[in-house]
């Protein structure tokens, strides 16, 4: 998502930053545009996909309380193994 949050970019030029099939990294864009997380236009023959920064907010906010339930949890993890350490 990193990639698409800046710029517009066709499938071959995403997908020449991972080292997967073109055809996965489609398929990968194909679901997050039927998510509406992607948004693509197409100019001539090319389709270029670019982040929908509204959804990505949506889900944001949805995880959000998740992670910070996450990180108190290795918080108290972090201070169990240090007094365990100490021990």
């Amino acid at each position: 998502m990193l990639l698409v949050a800046s710029q517009s970019l066709t499938a071959g030029a995403i997908a020449a930053n991972f080292d997967t099939a073109r055809p996965t990294v489609s398929k990968h864009l194909q679901i997050l545009t039927e998510c509406e997380l992607l948004e693509q236009k197409q100019n001539g023959r090319e389709i270029y996909y670019n982040i929908n920064a509204k959804n990505m907010k949506q889900v944001a906010d949805f995880i959000e309380p998740f992670r910070k339930m996450w990180d108190d949890r290795f918080n108290k993890l972090e201070s169990i193994m240090k007094e365990y350490k100490n021990k």
